[in-house]
């Protein structure tokens, strides 16, 4: 008898307490995607793509060129060793609608920025390429 109670106390125990420990899991299973990022110095065409309605501003820092991206249209920049000083894109709606940008990588050489309508605040208006390599949208 003692024996019976001895192992369901043990075992009630083990069980109880494994709810307060957490243990080693994959992070394939809680981290998301990995981040977007380019090998740095390589080639790269970014094609930024205006998803909104209307009209926007896209500026490229490093060679201090504005230009107009009317709406369903897209714009392509060649960047050599993009990465080689910090590739900054500038964008924005004169009328001040909050957007989003959103960057894929349809393959190693082409990075590619969408401008689409949001309703965040504070919306997203730059990509920078980091040194090493990194893609931030802010």
């Amino acid at each position: 008898m003692y024996k019976l109670i001895s192992a369901t106390l043990l075992t009630t125990t083990l069980l109880l307490s494994t709810n307060n420990f957490s243990f080693a899991g994959t992070c394939a299973s809680r981290c998301g995607p990995r981040p977007l990022e380019v090998k740095p110095g390589q080639y790269i065409r970014l094609q930024v793509v205006n998803k909104t309605y209307g009209p926007l501003k896209i500026e490229d820092v490093q060679a201090r060129k504005q230009m107009t991206l009317e709406s369903g249209k897209e714009l392509q920049l060649d960047q050599a060793g993009a990465t080689e000083p910090n590739l900054s894109i500038l964008f924005w709606d004169e009328d001040g609608r909050s957007l989003q940008g959103v960057v894929s990588k349809p393959n190693p050489w082409i990075l590619r920025l969408e401008i689409r309508p949001s309703n965040r605040y504070p919306s997203d208006r730059s990509l920078y390429i980091l040194n090493d390599g990194r893609v931030n949208v802010f």
